[in-house]
């Protein structure tokens, strides 16, 4: 498979799909210890986990749709740059909603380094247009 025109954006996919299938796992235990099949019943940690959840199945996939454009259009290392942002990203943000009581710099720090992701991205394929 080494002839795979996106390694780099396949990579990142691997490692963010791997953390979002756990992210659904922890809900659905969460789920289970406190028997609420539906929304969170007023539960403070499960309503957290659902939202870290959530940001995660909003932000991930523009990530991985720039990271592979990039990759596409300009240059694998450009790809490694965004993925790497983005994977360290997203992984600082879901510590902060899924481990105990952890800090708000995991969850400003994931965002900061989230969008940044994004914006280079956007930067970078529109000068792959422009040049």
């Amino acid at each position: 498979m080494s002839d795979f025109p996106l390694n780099v954006t396949a990579a990142a996919a691997v490692i963010l799909g791997a953390m979002y299938i756990f992210m659904t796992f922890q809900i659905g235990l969460q789920r289970g210890k406190e028997r609420i099949a539906m929304g969170d019943n007023g539960d403070p940690v499960l309503a957290k986990k659902i939202r870290g959840h959530a940001n995660a199945a909003e932000q991930i996939p523009l990530g991985l749709i720039l990271i592979g454009l990039n990759e596409a259009m300009n240059s694998a290392p450009t790809a490694m740059v965004l993925a790497a942002l983005l994977v360290l990203g997203r992984i600082a943000h879901a510590i902060h909603f899924f481990g105990e009581k952890k800090p708000l710099v995991f969850r400003a720090g994931g965002m900061m380094l989230t969008i940044l992701s994004h914006l280079l991205g956007v930067i970078g394929l529109a000068l792959g247009l422009i040049l």
